[in-house]
């Protein structure tokens, strides 16, 4: 019988430990150190997240970053190009395969989690669902954007839930995409984005009992080593921020 999912509600203050956080839980969990894994957090800054494989200068207006102090990272996952901070809340899944029947098929992962997700996060006022490949959103407006990254015998998926999104922000620093889902059409960020209407603790708490999560843990020793580790080695170095 397979553990339950343990939860871990967790925030660094630094933007790049946040992200390495997310892959050290990949790591962990695919080599049998760590349970399965839901995480949850929200960065007290903003910062600007590239997805792995896109170009820093195609998706960000480093002038401005620059001038406003607005640190660019890039996380280990592929998709698009978001800004971090109060208002979005963001949460991880790290699962052995075994644990979500079906994951080892991309789409059929994404389709199990995305509609779970949409489920839980469903109200009386608004219905959420799935859009475009790996998007939630309410009445066409997109709600949360996610991303996987996948090893041997286990896969992340994570994504952020937007409840107060600074979208005046986020046109500020985020360029204008070029590849678009085909639910978003022309629209600018203000025409596209939306917001759940929950709290981050009800969003928590729906997560938790949608993916049957339990025994809050703590984050521990090799967690705590390994974010140090992908800090030192990748996350804090140019050569991957801007290896594009």
């Amino acid at each position: 019988m397979t553990a339950p999912i343990q939860t871990l509600d967790y925030t660094f203050d630094l933007p790049n430990f946040n992200l390495a956080l997310d892959e050290a839980l990949l790591e962990g969990v695919d080599a049998g150190i760590l349970p399965d894994t839901l995480r949850f957090w929200e960065s007290p800054v903003r910062f600007v997240v590239l997805g792995s494989a896109q170009g820093v200068e195609d998706e960000v207006d480093t002038l401005r970053c620059g001038i406003d102090g607005i640190p660019v990272t890039r996380r280990c996952s592929a998709g698009g190009c978001v800004l971090q901070g109060p208002g979005c809340l963001n949460y991880a899944l790290a699962l052995r395969y075994d644990t979500l029947p079906g994951s080892r098929d991309l789409h059929c992962s994404y389709a199990s989690v995305l509609d779970a997700l949409a489920a839980a996060l469903s109200t009386d006022v608004d219905t959420v669902v799935r859009a475009g490949i790996s998007d939630l959103a309410i009445g066409g407006r997109k709600v949360s954007g996610n991303a996987q990254r996948r090893k041997r015998n286990a896969f992340l998926h994570h994504g952020t839930l937007l409840y107060a999104p600074d979208i005046q922000a986020i046109a500020r620093y985020i360029r204008e995409p070029e590849d678009r889902p085909d639910y978003r059409g022309n629209r600018t960020h203000e025409a596209f984005l939306g917001r759940l209407l929950l709290t981050p603790a009800e969003m928590r708490q729906r997560l938790a009992r949608a993916f049957g999560a339990e025994n809050n843990r703590d984050l521990n020793p090799w967690e705590q080593e390994m974010v140090q580790r992908l800090v030192r080695e990748k996350y804090s170095r140019n050569a991957w921020v801007r290896r594009r």
